[in-house]
């Protein structure tokens, strides 16, 4: 070990038996197995991210890929929205709906929910390797009770496996650490960081930060792996600027105005001051006093968010799930801050942590759906004749009526109107689907039509949710 590096990354005096897996290091992975089958209970449909994910992913692998050289969308009625910002992700649950027997959409939330727990599974073998086996069980269980992780686990999106790839860099960094193996591992689970969520590289980065300082000279292959894996990413992001697709997504994100940091813990506390404080306060005794992880936990936290407000001054970048990868980190350091307490105080502060954290994941259990298509579809063939035009309004609504007429609705196929065609002037009832935005329908040429050709609005029927309101209109002459 060369004389920069922190004795604390030494394994503990128990080595030998941490370095020897337990069962016991299942129970965070387990609990957020539970968590999430509470949290998917209610069976809320897709919203349009998740319902965007099956559509891309059942497309033949030769059109998936077409779409993301050429920044075009897989649809006519999403041209504009190509699936270039998450390829890889959507090239991986193509993979994943081809197995047999795979392909609704449970099973595409079910891909998150595993990925995540295997994240969390390899973020408690690493921790348990580094400081021992108390403190990698709550660096995984804090995270698996965290608001902010337990919302994305349950979600079609890329996400869960950022958390893996996470999980199976650090793991990879703490093999190299001990036993001077695992670069391969660090290299290839580094690649995946960035290509599962761009925003990972900040992380891939403090795991290279931390290398360099624990090992100085020596981390230089570290940090040629950490290089040669951040690759790929930029790759990505050169391909999509290639194909015009840019920045066309980034109006989803907030200038913080140099708070960055204080928004990011506020969103892992799921917005609850005491878990904020209990959480804050044992990261920083973490970082202190951590034996084992406070340098890499330190970097972990540090890095990526110094990297990001940097950033902010070119450009707007916030958004709370975009920096899961790295705010994992302040859940392992909190978990070691524990640990680093007085033996008797350790098991009421860990109960306490985690307890908060189930306090402020608890709404999600009760959460009402992000939005409500499959309801739509469902009034639709309740409601509607055959021969009666079903008009999608929009982007947002032709999204989710064509993934539920799909799946739970084909008799209404016949009858469906996608854009960019407009509603039809000669039918005597045609039904309208549209999002409605500050409680009004979004203005599009169907109105023009359908009152032209001498119909008007008799019935709607309201569908609020979380993240976009429907309304489901009967024109009739």
């Amino acid at each position: 070990m060369s004389t920069t590096a922190d004795r604390t990354a030494q394994a503990p005096a128990s080595a030998t038996a941490t370095r020897r897996w337990s069962p016991v290091e299942l129970i965070p992975p387990a609990v957020l197995g539970l968590l999430c089958a509470v949290l998917l209970a209610p069976g809320h449909g897709f919203w349009f991210d998740e319902a965007f994910t099956a559509e891309v992913a059942r497309r033949p692998l030769a059109d998936i890929l077409r779409a993301i050289a050429t920044g075009e969308g897989v649809t006519s009625y999403l041209a504009d929205v190509p699936p270039s910002y998450n390829a890889p992700y959507y090239l991986v649950v193509h993979a994943w709906v081809s197995l047999p027997g795979v392909g609704g959409d449970t099973s595409l939330r079910l891909l998150s929910v595993l990925a995540t727990a295997g994240g969390l599974a390899c973020v408690t073998r690493a921790v348990t390797r580094l400081a021992g086996r108390p403190t990698g069980v709550l660096a995984g269980l804090v995270p698996a009770c965290a608001p902010l992780l337990l919302e994305q686990a349950v979600e079609a999106r890329s996400y869960g496996l950022a958390v893996l790839a996470t999980g199976g860099a650090l793991l990879g960094l703490t093999r190299w650490l001990q036993d001077g193996r695992g670069l391969l591992l660090f290299g290839l689970a580094g690649a995946g960081m960035g290509l599962a969520h761009w925003y990972a590289v900040t992380v891939l980065a403090a795991f290279v930060v931390a290398a360099l300082l624990l090992r100085g000279r020596a981390a230089v292959r570290v940090a040629v792996a950490g290089t040669l894996a951040a690759l790929p990413a930029a790759g990505l992001v050169g391909v999509n600027l290639l194909n015009g697709t840019g920045s066309r997504n980034a109006e989803h994100l907030r200038d913080t105005g140099g708070t960055l940091a204080d928004l990011a813990v506020e969103a892992w506390a799921g917005g609850r001051t005491p878990l904020l404080y209990l959480t804050v306060g044992l990261a920083v005794i973490g970082a202190v006093r951590g034996a084992g992880v406070r340098v890499v936990g330190a970097c972990w936290v540090l890095v990526p968010l110094l990297l990001l407000l940097v950033a902010e001054t070119v450009r707007p970048v916030y958004l709370p799930r975009y920096l899961l990868a790295g705010l994992v980190g302040l859940g392992v350091l909190a978990a070691a801050g524990v640990t680093a307490l007085p033996r008797g105080s350790r098991a009421p502060v860990a109960a306490a942590l985690v307890g908060l954290s189930l306090v402020a994941s608890a709404p999600l259990a009760v959460r009402e759906p992000r939005e409500r298509s499959d309801d739509a579809v469902a009034l639709l063939l309740g409601e509607q004749r055959p021969g009666e035009p079903v008009v999608a309004a929009d982007q947002r609504a032709a999204m989710g009526l064509d993934h539920f007429v799909r799946t739970s609705g084909p008799r209404l196929r016949p009858d469906v109107v996608l854009p960019p065609a407009d509603a039809p002037a000669d039918a005597d009832r045609v039904w309208l689907v549209r999002r409605l935005v500050d409680g009004e329908p979004v203005p599009t040429d169907d109105d023009a039509v359908l009152t032209g050709a001498g119909l008007y609005l008799t019935r709607t029927w309201d569908l609020p949710a979380v993240k976009t309101d429907l309304v489901v209109q009967l024109w009739t002459r």
